[in-house]
């Protein structure tokens, strides 16, 4: 591994993860409703569902759900699912009485949502089957393939760590904390519209 591809590598990894889209509607509203806490264990969990479809590009495992239409489509379809899901439960919320945390995520449901937000995209293994077809060729070693699938990994983690960190600093919280069921509602939407436009590439 060069300096200058393993930079390529991390320079594109980056700017993939700053696209604007369900992961960062999803890591923004984990912050919003549970802090700082809940936000990082999303942008962790996001992280490490990223780093399991690089292992699986390296594999050659990703290779099988790109080029199987069923399987890819099969994927696609449980994503759109679940970005509805999330979208109905943010634009049904409820506006707590004044005093009352209410019943907001937990850990456990950050950890979740920020996995199989990334699981259920089968786009991102197209993105490093492209990524990684540019730098990784038969004579490429274990150990300099499994650097590329952590680069990704421990960028995407930072990226997500840095949003939550920004967003529930008390300057930003406490503003947006209370306008929080607006946010929540804004939230579902976007990921009801992103749902809806992977329902019709699908369906294209």
């Amino acid at each position: 591994m060069t300096f200058a591809t393993w930079l390529t590598v991390l320079s594109i990894c980056a700017l993939g993860a700053m696209s604007p889209g369900a992961s960062l509607a999803v890591v923004l509203r984990h912050t919003l409703k549970g802090g700082r806490r809940n936000g990082s264990i999303a942008a962790v969990t996001h992280g490490a569902g990223l780093g399991l479809y690089a292992l699986l590009c390296i594999s050659g495992l990703a290779f099988l759900i790109t080029t199987s239409p069923r399987v890819f489509s099969a994927f696609q379809w449980a994503g759109a699912a679940y970005l509805v899901w999330l979208g109905i439960r943010g634009i049904l919320t409820k506006a707590q009485p004044e005093g009352m945390d209410g019943s907001g995520p937990t850990g456990r449901s950050a950890a979740r949502d920020g996995f199989l937000i990334v699981f259920f995209n089968p786009k991102v293994a197209v993105f490093f089957i492209a990524l990684f077809s540019q730098v990784i060729g038969p004579e490429t070693g274990l150990l300099v393939r499994f650097g590329y699938a952590a680069t990704a990994c421990f960028v995407d983690m930072a990226w997500y760590s840095i949003v939550a960190w920004l967003f529930s600093s008390p300057r930003w919280l406490g503003k947006l904390k209370r306008n929080a069921i607006w946010f929540e509602r804004l939230f579902g939407v976007i990921l009801l519209a992103l749902a809806t436009r992977l329902v019709l590439e699908t369906i294209h």
